[in-house]
């Protein structure tokens, strides 16, 4: 079994299954293969959506000349990012140190002892641009492992003791306050663009985080510039081409600064975000165009991503075939006058085109154009606009799909529980609350051991090997606690807390309170991973900072409160700073900064039309991070519901924060007062 990746669990490895280059998964297996056959190891690490690393497998790993040369010399591991984001997260540091820059496909030359001593990322079939090609960096590797293997040593231990010397600044464990708040506002607003919303030039990427951050911001302050700041860039975001103006959804991110030309794959995380972010926006200011936003992309989620089990799978590629056996980056999602013509007839097709900006030389390659909705004097008859995007999604259905990751992530499906628990909530969708349940049920019956530890992956029922790290502890935990404010089922908080448990005893440093990405008893590699940065996703240590604030509002629990609190040092020293990448971190710590407010509305039944008013506006309020219990007052499902008696028979709601109640209230305007001010 010369390749021994046809057993596993992940799609990407499942895609070399079949190259001629005896892979091995990352083990401890291959590591004792590469000391006792005295070679080195090559690390490739990628996912499943990965143009580039689609690019390098077709070029090179399917290639017999290159893999007879590796099989020879080294000992080839894969690994999926997705999978074991604890050995991504250790060699990316490497790489980054060592040249400055990262990403994926990433090319890690190892040890035996799993120490790095050469990187890189994509390497062409043949010297290009000045970088070599990847026949003469095995070849330079061989030679300097064959011939040099002292000073290779030198180098990888040098390297190893270099990551050990890189301690994150902490800066203590003192949440932050109004004005650390402030000066990310401001950082923010630097780093704004004024034209095009979003921050930064290009690629562009969807700052959904930072968004959640200004709208919590706005609620709190009423700060105008932050709310403005939210509209505009998610108004650009959702009339550019980043955006499935035909099937909702949002791409990875913008290759220009515009918005228009996205790079086409699909993430379930980055879906979950905004879905959430939109109807959060929504909330905050009854936008149309957030809420059809928000709920287009819960039904792309729920229509094109949720998996046979009730999860959600991880990705959609960015190739496709288009239509000649050839996989083309966006073949599936561009379009030409032509293409138009032959779907809609001339009349619709030029309609289409002024509407969608679809143009003769194209937004794209080729002529093509990517979808847009851009601002136009001109009034469209809604009624043509909707059959003319239902004979285009219909016809773009019958072209090749692009693959699909079904592989489901534990932390990203908690962000998609979130979304779509609250989404349909907001807008009397049951059917995005019952999708919602689907997926906390797959995780529970799957993903959960006897003693509530999380595995990080399953695909088709089948539960993977790899333990959960800590964004999963933590965004699963967020998502079980939406579920649990949004369907009064206490269950779902109880299965946060034992989650959260596990954060507090195998995640916390207990002397800093600082936080690793992974725990404790999990496998040792060359260091502990420890990121507080929210980029893609929230990191682990934001994700758990969020989850126990929440937790503690809606129990009291003290140990729960202190760990998130001592978490936000690291906002308190990262927000005035580098405000664009710990955007979750900021909303924590909004909400922490308004307590945050306590919810408990107590009723005969959820079926109760008083209540459900009440519960509704509960949900609906903008105060930052708070948090909603409903049920009966004889429930002892949420602790928050304890001695709330009605109010003369009627319904009502408590108000609570920073251990002072308001008096309680049947009236839903009251609620809604004492939750907006």
């Amino acid at each position: 079994m010369p390749n021994r990746l046809a057993h596993e669990t992940s799609p990407y490895l499942l895609q070399h299954a079949d190259n001629p280059v005896h892979w091995w998964p990352w083990s401890t297996e291959a590591f004792e293969e590469a000391r006792k056959s005295g070679k080195p190891v090559l690390l490739s690490v990628g996912y499943s959506s990965c143009h580039w690393c689609h690019v390098m497998a077709h070029e090179s790993f399917e290639d017999q000349e290159t893999a007879d040369y590796l099989n020879a010399h080294f000992v080839s591991v894969k690994v999926d990012r997705e999978e074991r984001p604890d050995v991504d997260a250790v060699y990316m540091e490497a790489v980054q140190a060592a040249t400055g820059q990262g990403g994926w496909p990433m090319t890690v030359f190892l040890t035996p002892d799993a120490e790095p001593f050469y990187f890189g990322t994509y390497f062409p079939p043949a010297p290009r641009h000045g970088m070599p090609s990847f026949r003469q960096v095995l070849e330079g590797v061989s030679s300097a492992w064959a011939d040099r293997r002292e000073e290779v040593d030198e180098v990888a231990g040098k390297i190893v003791r270099d990551l050990a010397g890189r301690e994150i600044s902490y800066g203590g464990t003192e949440a932050p306050g109004e004005e650390e708040l402030a000066q990310a506002l401001l950082g923010l607003t630097r780093e704004y663009d004024p034209q095009r919303g979003g921050f930064g030039g290009a690629p562009k990427f969807p700052p959904s985080m930072v968004i959640e951050f200004l709208l919590r911001h706005h609620a709190r302050t009423g700060s105008e510039g932050a709310l403005q700041m939210a509209q505009d860039t998610c108004e650009r975001m959702a009339r550019g081409g980043i955006y499935d103006q035909l099937g909702g959804g949002f791409a990875r991110y913008s290759v220009d600064r515009d918005w228009i030309v996205p790079h086409f794959e699909k993430m379930l995380y980055d879906n979950a975000l905004l879905c959430r972010g939109y109807a959060h926006l929504w909330r905050a200011t009854g936008s149309e165009l957030a809420r059809r936003v928000a709920l287009e992309t819960a039904d792309f989620m729920v229509r094109e991503l949720r998996t046979g089990e009730g999860g959600f799978a991880s990705a959609l590629d960015a190739d496709s075939d288009d239509g000649t056996g050839k996989h083309v980056e966006g073949a599936y999602y561009v379009w030409t006058p032509q293409q138009l013509r032959e779907v809609l007839g001339d009349e619709d097709a030029e309609l289409a085109a002024h509407y969608f900006d679809v143009t003769e030389e194209g937004t794209f390659e080729h002529g093509s154009s990517v979808l847009q909705l851009p601002q136009s004097e001109r009034v469209f008859d809604a009624e043509k606009i909707a059959s003319v995007k239902e004979r285009l999604l219909s016809a773009r259905a019958e072209r090749p799909a692009p693959g699909r990751d079904d592989k489901i992530v534990a932390a990203w499906n908690g962000l998609a529980i979130a979304a779509l628990a609250e989404t349909g909530a907001y807008f009397d969708r049951p059917d995005l609350v019952d999708a919602a349940l689907g997926a906390a049920d797959l995780l529970v019956r799957l993903h959960l051991d006897d003693q509530a530890r999380l595995a990080r992956t399953s695909k088709d029922g089948q539960v993977g090997a790899n333990a959960g790290v800590l964004e999963d502890y933590g965004d699963v935990a967020e998502g079980f606690l939406a579920l649990a404010s949004v369907t009064g089922e206490g269950v779902w908080l109880d299965f946060a807390g034992f989650l959260l448990d596990h954060v507090l005893a195998r995640f916390i440093d207990e002397e800093s309170g600082a936080l690793y990405d992974t725990a404790a008893d999990a496998e040792q590699l060359i260091r502990r991973p420890q990121d507080p940065t929210d980029n893609a996703a929230p990191s682990g240590w934001s994700a758990a900072a969020g989850a126990l604030l929440s937790y503690a509002a809606q129990t009291g629990a003290e140990p729960h409160r202190l760990a998130a609190e001592r978490a936000l040092g690291v906002v308190k020293a990262l927000g005035p700073r580098v405000p664009r990448f710990i955007g979750w971190g900021l909303a924590v710590a909004e909400a922490n900064l308004d307590g945050p407010r306590e919810v408990a509305v107590v009723g005969p039944s959820l079926a109760d039309e008083d209540t459900r008013a009440l519960h509704r506006t509960a949900l609906l309020g903008t105060a930052p991070g708070a948090v909603v219990a409903v049920g009966s007052p004889e429930s002892d499902e949420f602790p928050l519901l304890a001695d709330r008696p009605l109010q003369q028979g009627q319904p009502a709601a408590y108000v609570c924060r920073n251990f002072t109640c308001d008096a309680p209230t049947t009236d839903p305007d009251q609620l809604k007062t004492a939750l907006t001010s």
